[in-house]
């Protein structure tokens, strides 16, 4: 018996293609009415990026490559059509035994509650297995009207451009506002950007955004959040409604912690005196007992003082 697509057993796993193209017209996020959040400079950037890349480079090398992933990244706008289409180039898409393409690759489609500011998922701008240099995809409602809506960035890939793709008869207007004018910064290890994430919208980070309706920068770097003195520096000096330190698994060892922990605190202090400012530890405390009781010491040291 020859093997039957699954595909074409249920619909479901279907990659959505484009059913007619001739009904749209495309728009670049870069230009109004778009608005886009939780990357730097998005109007005049070549690429969507989370940091400037001399910034990121005087950092780490890893660092310096993280920063071009567009965790944390964030579209809105407002349209009556029926049918939204996204196309984007991505020169550099991450690819992972453990975490799924919708997560490191995929951009979510949410719908946001103008009376609440509640954002609630859609579906997902899922990409084929096969991607390479971008994909286009398409999402559609069941009728048309206005609809103000979100659309997160994938978690680990590079994106150069986006386009959305709307029925010509439709209208775009702006999306909705956060609550907050200035971000809440999120730095960190990978927790942070967005590992091991089903999708977009599953970052922790963008989950609690939504929950409050907060605008947020996620500054989290697999591996490489160890907050350096030029970080330090760097985060010290962005304008923020509040600060989240979550960095704990990315410091080598307790005594690194120790030396960097309250420094971070001290430096957002100086020149953020008046914001909440959030200490994480680890999240897998178990696996290894002792050492983490040591870390979690170090982080409530910093409270306490």
């Amino acid at each position: 018996m020859k093997p039957i697509a699954i595909e074409e057993i249920d619909s479901n796993l279907k990659t959505a293609g484009i059913s007619d193209r001739s009904r749209l017209q495309f728009f670049d996020i870069r230009q109004d009415p778009f608005r886009v959040y939780g990357l730097y400079d998005a109007r005049r950037q070549p690429a969507f990026v989370r940091m400037p890349q001399r910034a990121a480079a005087a950092v780490s090398p890893g660092v310096e490559s993280l920063a071009r992933n567009t965790a944390g990244g964030r579209v809105r706008f407002s349209t009556d059509s029926d049918v939204i289409v996204l196309h984007a180039v991505m020169p550099a898409v991450g690819r992972f035994s453990h975490m799924p393409l919708t997560g490191s690759a995929g951009f979510d489609l949410y719908v946001d509650d103008p009376e609440s500011g509640v954002s609630r998922y859609w579906r997902t701008f899922v990409p084929p297995t096969d991607m390479a240099g971008g994909y286009e995809a398409e999402i559609r409602f069941p009728s048309p009207k206005k609809r103000f809506l979100t659309v997160h960035f994938p978690l680990y890939s590079e994106v150069r451009e986006v386009l959305i793709g709307i029925d010509r008869n439709a209208t775009l207007g702006k999306g909705l506002t956060y609550r907050n004018k200035l971000p809440v910064v999120c730095y960190g290890s990978s927790i942070t950007q967005g590992g091991c994430a089903s999708r977009p919208g599953n970052c922790y980070q963008n989950i609690l955004a939504r929950q409050m309706n907060l605008d947020f920068l996620d500054l989290g770097f697999s591996g490489c959040g160890k907050a350096e003195d030029s970080m330090i520096d760097y985060l010290a000096g962005l304008p923020m409604t509040a600060f989240l330190s979550d960095y704990d698994h990315n410091a080598p060892d307790v005594e690194h912690l120790k030396k960097t922990h309250f420094r971070l605190y001290e430096a957002i202090r100086k020149t953020h005196p008046d914001i909440p400012y959030l200490m994480l530890s680890r999240y897998d405390f178990n696996s290894h007992y002792e050492e983490n009781i040591a870390r979690r010491d170090v982080i409530y040291e910093t409270y306490r003082r």
